[in-house]
């Protein structure tokens, strides 16, 4: 049986092994993606300099506020959608997807493809 702590390191190696690959430049941010239990959490960070252009959660009154169907899977993907909304408000169209050591599936999934939607390129 895995243990929360062995998971989590588990999950942080796998998140190390992916950022040595993936690199949020000027030209092309990185989507940085975090899920935890209840929330999901999502930011362009340009690595240069180490700053953060847009960043969304679960917890904005935007999303919050709301009442949407799909439980968790569909607050994700309304993040996204907002995601990039305030993205293409401040001029970003394309940028790399990091995932954060999760799997490519159901939250981390719909996030993107909520995305994509909203009209980011990655």
């Amino acid at each position: 049986m895995i243990v929360a702590t062995q998971r989590a390191m588990i999950r942080d190696r796998r998140h190390r092994r992916v950022r040595q690959k993936v690199v949020g430049s000027v030209e092309r941010p990185r989507l940085a993606v975090f899920r935890s239990s209840k929330h999901i959490y999502a930011q362009i960070v340009v690595d240069d300099g180490g700053r953060t252009l847009v960043g969304v959660s679960s917890l904005d009154a935007e999303v919050a506020g709301k009442s949407i169907s799909g439980g968790k899977t569909g607050v994700a993907r309304a993040v996204g959608e907002l995601l990039a909304l305030r993205a293409t408000q401040r001029g970003i169209k394309k940028v790399v997807f990091d995932r954060g050591g999760f799997i490519y599936h159901g939250r981390v999934a719909a996030l993107a493809e909520g995305a994509r939607s909203g009209g980011m390129e990655f």
